[in-house]
């Protein structure tokens, strides 16, 4: 026997000690569920007794009178307590809603602080400019978007080299009219 490494050791002593680590946990994940047991049970009987607690406080015993007097004194009593249980609601609803409101504000200005603004998918819209502005100023709307209306006139000055081009025009048109026996007779006219 060179050392003592647990492969030297024979077969049977790994397989007790194997045997043993088993053991211990199984030992200590039954002893864990016995006290998670426990815990669950003193859960459940403290809830039932704050239940009971609570039931108490806020619900008495119910006593049922013989006469319709007392009958009615009794329902006027309990619709006093509806009305005031259901105001309570409604005041905690409002309270709910407005504190869901002001976290959706406060969660758009951190991501518009944070820079981390999801774009929507937007579409195509095709409106002219006078239709946008009356969609977002409407009824204000007054001002006319007809852009080409407000533009310069401008106007060109007549100089004498675009006189003479309109004068003489198309080079083609005064060939033909002089081309021929009566071009030539008008331009011996025209000469003298």
């Amino acid at each position: 026997m060179r050392g003592s490494s647990p492969d030297s050791c024979p077969l049977s002593a790994l397989q007790k000690r194997n045997r043993a680590i088993t053991a211990r946990r199984q030992h200590l994940k039954s002893v864990m569920l016995q006290i998670a047991a426990t815990e669950l049970e003193k859960e459940e009987s403290r809830r039932e007794s704050e239940k009971q607690n609570y039931l108490s406080e806020h619900c008495p015993p119910l006593h049922m009178p013989g006469s319709t007097a007392e009958l009615q004194e009794l329902c006027k009593q309990l619709h006093a307590k509806v009305d005031a249980a259901e105001e309570e609601k409604y005041d905690m609803e409002v309270k709910v809603q407005k504190s869901t409101k002001e976290l959706e504000d406060m969660n758009q200005k951190l991501f518009d602080l944070r820079g981390k603004f999801k774009r929507p998918p937007l579409r195509r819209v095709r409106m002219s400019a006078d239709a946008m502005l009356k969609a977002l100023l409407g009824s204000k709307h007054k001002v006319c978007m007809d852009l080409r209306a407000n533009l310069k006139q401008v106007k060109k000055e007549d100089t004498e080299k675009e006189r003479d081009l309109r004068d003489v025009g198309d080079w083609r048109k005064n060939i033909e009219e002089k081309s021929g026996m009566e071009g030539r007779k008008k331009m011996f006219e025209s000469e003298s």
